[in-house]
């Protein structure tokens, strides 16, 4: 990233005056790893447009409102969020102007005898402390806040930063001009409110709703939001049956949250020794206070116990408990994407709602090959109410039905009734032979799709193959089983509200039209793909 582009005058200033918080290398400089680098910056990077005569506030030269870092356990968040809640506290974090070039961020022109200076090249973005820093450091549990805690004081107390911090207690620390970094969790309803300038959100993993951890976070950012504040959540890989405030984040369709969750190769098993080490050559390349060996073993260890925790704790993955329906990775390695010509015979699976669900259109071409389709010059055939006033556009979609009918041989489309039946009537009229309701509720028949599916998913022969749409496999990590009688059947339904599964559903249904179009005879038309390499 060029100096234009980012306040890099953060992290140089971290690497000037924190230090190593613990360990053999105790009060050593505090030296950014890449990986640890690249988050600082991104962080702090700057938009293209930004003219400091025109904001309102200096938050709003920033390209992001707030940040996600997702990471293995033991790569090192806490030690980095001590150093961002330094740099927050007294480093020069808030924008001020772009440089002519030559000038120099002095740390005695506010308070700090340390002697470091640094120089600014042309156009580059200058900062200057928070006047009033008020910082809180949070998790849903005073060990989870522990953690970074811990690491911060040390990082302050034995280094350069005891001068401008000269006292470092045991709940809270006193900054320069009346600022504060307090510790904080779900259960101080006192403190939630306040109006602050920095939040560092610990373990957003773990926060979910029935520990507070909802609720912690949309107070933060109120609170944030009043004083022009941005956050940094840390985290391990999730439960996605959880609906975890990590899980929210990370599924945002926001523009303005950097995202940093780099995950090991699909296709390496954890469950297999020597591609496990190749997974956590991967998590902890740059990281190399990392012992993998011992990681090795506390892997090992909690894999008899808890397989899905080692994977994600220690594998960086997003990975369900039980009742998850479908293997996330196993639909990760059937992600071949192609380009499907006009004219090819196709099926259509739809999953419809109104106002709280998604709705959706899913396509597989004969030979196996389940994709998104697109309308209108390039939409894609997913509508989430909230991005149309709240309800569903019923004439795009109607729209859309018509023109992807006449762009492919549509063999068959399956549709789930319920709020639809009168748009499926007319659809019905207009394609006779080739629309046909397919109700998601009669458990047999529904039981027997989901595990066809499921079957020509996780089975490495199965000829099957999808596009990596996010949106879909979101919604096929949220679903959940739940069982019906007679045993073994079951159903799926939302881990929770907020969890959609609706093109999960319209996935099913195409999948179901394909394989009856097949069984039926239909002739294929020669599809002509090209596949990307």
């Amino acid at each position: 990233m060029e100096a234009s582009d980012t306040l890099g005058v953060v992290a140089a200033w971290i690497e000037a005056h924190c230090v190593i918080p613990d360990g053999d290398d105790v009060g050593r400089p505090f030296e950014l790893g890449a990986e640890q680098f690249a988050f600082v910056v991104n962080h702090y990077k700057i938009r293209d447009d930004v003219d400091s005569r025109r904001l309102v506030k200096p938050v709003d030269a920033f390209t992001f409102r707030r940040s996600q870092l997702v990471r293995a356990q033991k790569w090192g968040k806490s030690p980095l969020i001590g150093a961002f809640v330094c740099a927050e506290g007294v480093g020069p974090v808030v924008f001020t102007e772009r440089a002519q070039g030559g000038e120099v961020y002095d740390c005695r022109d506010f308070g700090c005898g340390c002697g470091w200076e640094y120089e600014y090249d042309e156009r580059e973005p200058m900062g200057r402390p928070w006047s009033t820093p008020l910082i809180q450091i949070t998790a849903t549990s005073e060990d989870q806040t522990d953690n970074t805690y811990d690491a911060l004081r040390p990082m302050i107390d034995k280094g350069p930063l005891t001068e401008l911090i000269p006292k470092t207690g045991e709940e809270f620390i006193r900054l320069p001009g009346g600022g504060r970094i307090d510790v904080v969790t779900s259960k101080a309803n006192s403190r939630l409110g306040q109006r602050i300038t920095f939040a560092a959100q610990d373990e957003t993993g773990l926060w979910v709703a029935s520990n507070g951890g909802h609720k912690l976070a949309r107070t933060q950012r109120r609170g944030l939001a009043g004083m022009g504040g941005r956050s940094i959540e840390t985290t391990n890989s999730w439960d996605p049956a959880q609906d975890s405030v990590a899980q929210q984040t990370y599924e945002s369709q926001a523009a303005d949250i950097n995202k940093d969750f780099q995950q090991p190769p699909a296709n390496l098993s954890f469950r297999n020794k020597a591609e496990r080490r190749k997974i956590f050559a991967f998590n902890y390349r740059a990281a190399p206070w990392v012992s993998v060996d011992a990681i090795e073993a506390e892997a090992a260890e909690l894999l008899e116990k808890d397989p899905a925790d080692a994977e994600r704790f220690f594998g960086n993955r997003i990975v369900a408990g039980s009742g998850a329906w479908m293997d996330a990775k196993k639909w990760a390695l059937k992600h071949e994407p192609r380009i499907v010509a006009p004219g090819t015979a196709i099926v259509l699976g739809f999953d419809g709602s109104d106002v709280n669900d998604w709705t959706g259109i899913r396509a597989e071409t004969l030979d196996g090959y389940q994709f998104t389709p697109s309308y209108h010059g390039g939409r894609l055939t997913i509508w989430d109410p909230a991005q149309h006033d709240g309800r569903v556009p019923r004439g795009e979609v109607m729209a859309a039905f018509e023109e992807l009918f006449d762009t492919f041989d549509v063999a068959r489309a399956y549709f789930d009734p319920p709020y639809w039946q009168s748009e499926i009537s007319e659809l019905e009229g207009r394609y006779q032979g080739r629309v046909f309701r397919w109700e998601t509720y009669r458990p047999k028949q529904m039981h027997a799709a989901l595990e066809r599916f499921k079957t020509d998913v996780v089975s490495p022969d199965a000829g099957f193959s999808h596009d990596g749409n996010p949106t879909v496999a979101t919604h096929i990590r949220n679903a959940v089983e739940v069982a019906r009688n007679p045993y073994p059947s079951y159903l799926i339904f939302k881990a929770s509200e907020t969890q959609k599964i609706d093109l999960a559903m319209s996935s099913v249904l195409a999948h179901e039209a394909a394989s009856d179009a097949r069984a039926s005879g239909y002739e294929q038309v020669e599809s002509k793909v090209v596949v990307f390499r």
